[in-house]
């Protein structure tokens, strides 16, 4: 289980108030956290492609396509530095998408069943909402997307998008590896500064990582008691959506773990309510919240959210005072 490593945090750095002990403490989330995290998601991505090639209908495809989007689930909330150049981030996931710019974009294609437009150099430059999980979510796993077009670009276009996903997945592993010094070694005139600068700025992919979760992942799918919205949950069509909450929530959960050292009260805290947000999501036996329409079921789901914002709470309320920062606005904040 990941959060057991609160109690080693805890004893390897007692007390933040120096430089050395900051420095460590962001060597060791880079070098333990960030960098292995972008290692697996290029790694899983170059997998799924391999076999996407193979065939279209392998089951080891279909594995390694959960892998894989378990992988970035784990480093979504890692969204700054490279993450944020040139769109690589939302290459991956265009998700929420409220105007279904996606299933638009995947039947054009299928309809014009253009094989050009799936060269990787043409493909790399499409917009965003054509390409990444959510794309390829649809196309294997939506009844009308998957009945559009012929079955032959159907595969090609499915083997395309995957072929996408791994060299975009490669560049950010390649791209963070080359960032990674700014975080480590902070200078008067690099891109960060100061230690400080470095723990705020992950302190705000932690925090925003958990608003997301909760916000979204689950805010949207619970909608209002009057009004419910099962099918706004992420990748409900592969019945994926409370996998990859679980997987989101231990990516940022375990940052914030990893910010709390020095604090062992405060790690002890967060670790429990960690915990039990997994416990709870273990328990509920509803992979694609569908039980928000139905009183008795949506009691549960409203308590893991609860779960979650506890989490937040701690994370916002204690750990921020404990690092000295604080979140501050992002986009989820809105106007």
């Amino acid at each position: 289980m990941r959060w057991m490593l609160a109690g080693l945090v805890a004893m390897c750095l007692p007390v933040m108030g120096w430089t050395g002990e900051r420095t460590t403490l962001i060597r060791q989330i880079v070098d333990q956290e960030v960098l292995p995290g972008f290692a697996a998601l290029s790694r899983s991505g170059a997998r799924m492609a391999g076999w996407a090639e193979l065939s279209c209908e392998h089951p080891d495809f279909r594995y390694n396509y959960v892998a894989a989007f378990s992988a970035w689930a784990r480093v979504s909330h890692l969204r700054f530095g490279p993450s944020e150049e040139d769109n690589l981030a939302f290459a991956l996931a265009f998700w929420p998408d409220p105007r279904g710019q996606t299933p638009k974009s995947l039947r054009k294609l299928l309809a014009t069943s253009d094989t050009d437009l799936l060269s990787p150099d043409k493909f790399g430059e499409m917009s965003v909402a054509a390409r990444g999980f959510y794309a390829l979510d649809l196309l294997l796993f939506d009844d009308t997307i998957q009945s559009a077009g012929m079955a032959e670009y159907h595969c090609a276009l499915v083997q395309a998008v995957t072929r996408d996903i791994a060299t975009t997945a490669q560049q950010l592993d390649d791209r963070w590896s080359a960032f990674a010094p700014n975080l480590t070694d902070p200078a008067p005139d690099g891109v960060y500064r100061t230690e400080d600068e470095v723990l705020r700025e992950l302190f705000k992919a932690a925090s925003a990582g958990l608003q997301f979760s909760a916000e979204l992942r689950l805010g949207r799918p619970l909608g209002t008691f009057e009004n419910p919205r099962p099918k706004r949950a992420e990748a409900w069509r592969s019945r994926l959506s409370l996998h990859l909450l679980t997987e989101a929530v231990r990516g940022s959960g375990t940052l914030a773990l990893r910010l709390s050292a020095g604090d062992a009260a405060l790690s002890a805290r967060l670790d429990r309510k960690l915990r039990r947000f997994e416990a709870r999501a273990a328990e509920l036996d509803d992979p694609v919240f569908a039980g928000v329409s139905a009183p008795q079921s949506r009691i549960r789901i409203e308590a893991l959210r609860e779960d979650l914002e506890a989490i937040r709470r701690i994370v916002d309320q204690e750990l921020g005072p404990h690092l000295g920062v604080s979140a501050g606005f992002n986009a989820l904040d809105g106007d």
